[in-house]
């Protein structure tokens, strides 16, 4: 059974056919810069990479690049289900669910709680059942694996009424990496999922932790939004409640303009003032950039406090689990942050921390304590699964 991913951005369109029993990916892409000029989608199909404009730029136009490009490898007729990337899906979901025109309503009750995210996602999904009419299309959400945490990790210490009238809770994101990550975990242990206590990072521009106990999400970093938490790209991660009021006072500026800047300017970018790419920054840090190095310093130190953190959901720790861009790839982040770990009984390996091959996964702490693993995600392939699950019953 071959299942077409699909990830709905506000300006994007990434999309993958992939096999959810063997992993097999025979073609994967981005749309990029939809509905603005100068649209553009990137293929890959059997190794061979190509980029072409897409003149209207629209959802629909993307899937039809799509729909040539799977006639051309004769797949068309191959393909049993479309799964859908949706980033909320508040209370409502708490698990993949088949899309009906109430799935859909529902879908759009949650954007308030994502009106960057939510909104792009319905239209994806709109397109595509427009060009594959026949097939079941099913919705997983990013908040989904979340949903298991308990009341006292979800709720937030405000006025009732704000939880029941308006949802404000905790939420968490990067759902579909952390339940895939903790899934691999257990395979590469060698241990039963259900018995592993995990606390799984996932990094990139956009960060977060999940405490996962047995398989299960009891905590994670990221809240009603994805800005709580630890410091990401642009993102500020947590902070004082009361700073957006003392800035529109002293600095004259909107709740509009302090959210963007929060979202956009924060982070490794506010504070090096130099980049949000942590390849770059380990870069100008070596050079002696004091605004890369503070930028790193606080990175690591916010992430060890989460990880540790987490510890308080578990009760026991049996391994801590590196993934994303820079979990995957930045060896000198993880080696500062498991440093600063051995409280909890971690011990870095540093010839296997350093020579780890990229793209794969491996141990990289010392035996005796808890394991210190990277995996590389597959948030597509995670997707794929998901969606044959619920399609074949």
């Amino acid at each position: 059974m071959w299942t077409l991913v699909l990830n709905s951005g506000s300006s994007s369109l990434k999309f993958a056919l992939l096999n959810p029993a063997t992993g097999e990916l025979r073609l994967s892409g981005l749309a990029e810069r939809l509905g603005a000029g100068e649209a553009s989608i990137r293929l890959e199909r059997d190794g061979q990479r190509e980029t072409r404009a897409l003149n209207g730029g629209s959802y629909g136009e993307a899937l039809g690049e799509v729909l040539k490009e799977l006639d051309a490898l004769n797949m068309r007729h191959e393909v049993r289900a479309v799964g859908h990337r949706v980033v909320h899906g508040g209370e409502s979901f708490s698990a993949p669910v088949q899309v009906t025109p109430d799935v859909l309503e529902g879908v759009r009750a949650c954007v308030p709680l994502a009106p960057l995210h939510n909104p792009a996602n319905i239209l994806g999904i709109e397109a595509a059942q427009q060009a594959f009419p026949g097939l079941p299309h099913v919705a997983v959400f990013d908040t989904a694996f979340h949903q298991t945490m308990p009341e006292v990790a979800y709720r937030y210490a405000v006025p009732e009424e704000w939880y029941k009238q308006h949802g404000v809770r905790r939420y968490g994101f990067h759902g579909t990496s952390h339940q895939y990550v903790a899934g691999q975990a257990a395979e590469l242990l060698g241990r039963p999922l259900q018995e592993l206590n995990l606390v799984t990072a996932h990094l990139g521009n956009g960060s977060s932790v999940c405490a996962v106990a047995g398989g299960r999400s009891v905590d994670t970093s990221m809240g009603l939004t994805p800005l709580e938490g630890l410091v990401m790209g642009t993102r500020s991660g947590d902070l004082d409640p009361g700073i957006p009021d003392y800035l529109a006072r002293q600095a004259g500026l909107s709740l509009t303009e302090i959210t963007a800047a929060l979202n956009k300017k924060s982070g490794l970018l506010g504070l090096s003032n130099l980049t949000n790419d942590m390849r770059e920054l380990e870069t100008a840090a070596a050079d002696g950039h004091a605004g890369a190095r503070l930028a790193l310093d606080v990175f690591v130190y916010r992430l060890a406090k989460y990880i540790a953190g987490m510890t308080a959901a578990l009760g026991r720790l049996d391994a801590v689990v590196f993934t994303g861009g820079i979990g995957e790839n930045s060896a000198l982040v993880r080696a500062e942050v498991l440093n600063r770990l051995g409280v909890l009984g971690l011990k870095l390996d540093s010839d296997a921390n350093g020579n780890l091959p990229r793209g794969k996964a491996g141990v990289i702490s010392q035996a005796g304590g808890p394991a210190a693993l990277v995996i590389p995600t597959n948030e597509e392939l995670s997707i794929a699964r998901e969606t044959a699950r619920l399609v074949e019953g």
